[in-house]
């Protein structure tokens, strides 16, 4: 994968991270669920970012940019049910 590839997944996955993140009070009810969501999404993306970027631990563009898209990875599934339960109009959960 070139460096430019890279930075442009890891840049379309921190979109959706950053779209999951502000969309998760619209459609989660309670302050601590919340929070709760916003944690677990965060621990497991920066978990799953450090396994993703370790191949790379010589070379320091490619493993930052192998953390990001790992980070960003994790937040797709819930960017992608948020955007659903938008157009949905569905209410809080």
């Amino acid at each position: 994968m070139t460096i430019f590839l890279a930075a442009f997944l890891a840049l379309v996955l921190l979109a959706a991270a950053g779209y999951a993140q502000l969309q998760i009070p619209r459609f989660t009810a309670g302050s601590r669920k919340i929070a709760l969501t916003r944690i677990v999404l965060i621990v497991i993306g920066l978990a799953f970012g450090f396994i993703t970027a370790g191949p790379y631990a010589n070379a320091r563009l490619p493993a930052v940019l192998a953390f990001l898209i790992g980070f960003g990875a994790v937040h797709v599934p819930a960017a992608i049910i948020l955007f659903v339960k938008r157009e949905r109009r569905a209410g809080k959960s």
